[in-house]
């Protein structure tokens, strides 16, 4: 499995969504709130500089309207000077109601003939204004009536001011507006920024690390969960996902080591069948070669006169009957048996098994201790295969003991044991199954074949029984053939059919 790797594009990184998310809609807002506030500002400014230049009109009409009554110049000229000394005032005048110019100060225009705006001043007798040029310069125009005491319109007062006045102001607000939206979105930006790394981005860029170091073999999460709930969660359900990944890739190995095992074992068992087929045919056919061997070597010996010719006469007997015995081990352990159980005394099938066990000059040097065996312990089972399976298990107690070996029959509630027992080395637990295996042998070359246990195995599985193997207590290996007990019903069957047979 190759390591996991954790993609990190920085068009999608989590304090680039804050900023388009978060501050960019909140720039734009508060650009769209400090414009319509600039507007706001920018109109009430405009509003307030005419109502400035309608306070100086307003209050020079009066004496305005008094000295055109008058026909004092004198007068006329300083209320005009007094409006430049006022406010910032581009230039100052007064017509008659025909629009003639009477009296000025400044840039004026000469004539109102063509103002529209001053007609209509005139004709209502309400302020007015509007921007226009004068001498090639945009001005605000403030037209104010001239009105008599007796209420008739005299004149006309025309107060003129730049209109770059209104503009640098507003472009003095407008620039304010845009320096306090930069800084004000710098520091928002900046704000999200450090706030993400501190509270967030440090946290997630520390998980992201150790994320990276998971692998196949290193599903441990090393770092401490930190920083925010939300964060924390995450770390958790990380380290028990790696948890979990740890599980699955300790069940896939432990699988594959499973499967790797069966399928040794099934190509073992292939090959055992195999052997089995082979070895029952080479078995009968080296059969009847072998009782004539046999014969020869007899008949050889009764003739013989040299001890050197009844010594090697002799060697080929004992050869033969060991190719013999390993002939019928083969067979016992390969052929198919088919069911011919019947009620057997297990404890008579085990002293005749042990009468044969005392005469084997392999078992001589050995004490056989017995517990048990006089029981009636009634199974069902075939006589001959039962036998040569104690026979086998017996046989090899012996062969390993030191100085002592010992049989039991044991009852229990529904099943009967022989247990076999000797104070010998031992076999090891990691071959406790191995040695059940067709020609498997714990012991040197040439001394057994490795099969009686494959046979006690076979004959266990017949009578569907089992066989246990453990430690004993007097040293060596325990091994315990258990058979079930027989049915209440079994010896009537069988006395049934025996005289059905008769």
């Amino acid at each position: 499995m190759s390591r996991l790797r954790f993609a990190r594009p920085v068009f999608a990184s989590l304090r680039l969504n804050l900023v388009i998310s978060i501050v960019l809609p909140l720039m734009i807002l508060s650009g769209a709130a400090i414009y319509i506030g600039l507007s706001a500002v920018e109109s009430r400014l405009e509003e307030r500089l005419r109502e400035d230049l309608e306070l100086v009109a307003t209050a020079a009409s009066g004496p305005l309207s008094q000295a055109m009554s008058e026909q004092d110049e004198i007068v006329l000229s300083e209320t005009l000077k007094s409006i430049f000394r006022i406010g910032r005032v581009y230039g100052a005048s007064v017509y008659d109601r025909e629009g003639r110019q009477i009296a000025s100060l400044g840039i004026t225009n000469a004539t109102l003939n063509r103002s529209r705006r001053a007609a209509e001043v005139i004709d209502s007798g309400r302020l007015g204004g509007d921007f226009r040029r004068v001498e090639g310069v945009d001005v605000f125009s403030q037209f104010t009536p001239l009105i008599a005491r007796d209420g008739r319109i005299k004149g006309l007062l025309q107060i003129t001011r730049k209109r770059s006045d209104f503009q640098d102001q507003i472009a003095m607000i407008r620039t304010w507006g845009i320096v306090t939206w930069s800084i004000l979105s710098l520091i928002v930006t900046l704000v999200v920024v450090l706030g993400h790394y501190g509270s967030i981005g440090r946290h997630v860029s520390r998980l992201l690390g150790a994320m990276d170091n998971l692998a196949p073999g290193r599903w441990t999460l090393a770092t401490t969960a930190s920083g925010p709930r939300e964060i924390r969660d995450i770390h958790e359900g990380l380290r028990t996902l790696a948890q979990r990944m740890a599980v699955a890739e300790r069940e896939i190995v432990a699988r594959m080591k499973r499967e790797q095992a069966l399928a040794e074992r099934l190509e073992y068992q292939e090959k055992i069948a195999m052997i089995g087929r082979v070895a029952g045919g080479v078995a009968h056919e080296l059969g009847a070669p072998l009782s004539v061997i046999q014969g020869r070597a007899g008949i050889l010996a009764r003739t013989a006169t040299g001890a050197d010719q009844q010594r090697q006469l002799a060697d080929i007997h004992n050869q033969v009957e060991r190719m013999t015995r390993i002939i019928e081990q083969l067979l016992d352990c390969f052929r198919h048996v088919p069911d011919s159980r019947r009620p057997v005394d297990l404890g008579k099938v085990l002293r005749e098994t042990l009468v044969q066990l005392v005469e084997d000059p392999k078992c001589q040097g050995a004490s056989l201790q017995v517990h048990g065996v006089a029981s009636i312990a009634n199974i069902e089972a075939e006589p001959t295969r039962l036998s040569l399976a104690c026979m086998n298990v017996a046989r090899n107690a012996c062969q390993a003991s030191r100085f002592c070996a010992r049989v039991s029959l044991i009852p229990h509630a529904d099943s009967w044991e022989v247990r076999v027992e000797d104070d010998g080395p031992g076999i090891a637990p990691e071959l406790h199954e191995q040695i059940f295996e067709p020609f498997y042998s714990t012991r040197p070359a040439g001394e057994g074949t490795g099969l009686g246990l494959a046979v006690v195995n076979s004959v266990i599985k017949e009578h569907q029984g089992r066989l246990e193997v453990a430690e004993s207590e007097l040293g060596g290996c325990r091994m315990s053939l258990i058979f079930p007990r027989a049915t209440a019903g079994a010896h009537q069957d069988h006395s049934d059919r025996k005289e059905a047979a008769r």
